[in-house]
């Protein structure tokens, strides 16, 4: 029997062996507690993965609005496929469909899409909270009207 690879060695090397030990039924071996810490990261990479391309929808969404003499094709063409990439990651991970009620998740995908917008706009003046829904920001009609 060979010796059990460390975690904290090789992830990637663990990670096999903790799938082959599986596989073979072997439940003595496993190594429980860093499998339900990766169950439990697989959860949060997939929040982060919606609140990261809700960001970059929302800060186009924004670039859109307050830039309008600068629209163009490439801005459209990363809303659409933004508002497509949320739709297939809410359709393979439904549960995920809980964080688009609550609130703290909003602010940190507002506070992020407004860094990103600022950065990419020069701009600064902001308002605190997103007023737009969900469903807006999804709707492929929705195209914010430009600020007076």
């Amino acid at each position: 029997m060979r010796a059990a690879i460390s975690y904290d060695h090789d992830v990637m090397a663990w990670a096999n062996e903790q799938a082959r030990l599986l596989r073979a039924w072997r439940f003595e071996a496993l190594d429980i507690e860093h499998i339900a810490d990766e169950i439990e990261d697989v959860g949060k990479s997939e929040q982060r993965e919606l609140a990261n391309r809700m960001a970059i929808l929302v800060a186009h969404l924004l670039k859109w609005q307050l830039q309008p003499q600068r629209r163009g094709a490439s801005w459209e063409i990363a809303v659409v496929h933004q508002r497509k990439a949320i739709a297939l990651h809410l359709k393979h991970v439904p549960s995920l469909k809980a964080k688009l009620g609550d609130a703290e998740w909003w602010e940190v995908v507002w506070g992020d899409a407004i860094s990103q917008a600022a950065r990419e706009t020069g701009l600064g003046d902001f308002q605190q909270s997103c007023t737009w829904t969900f469903d807006q920001i999804m709707n492929p009609e929705f195209w914010p009207a430009a600020l007076d």
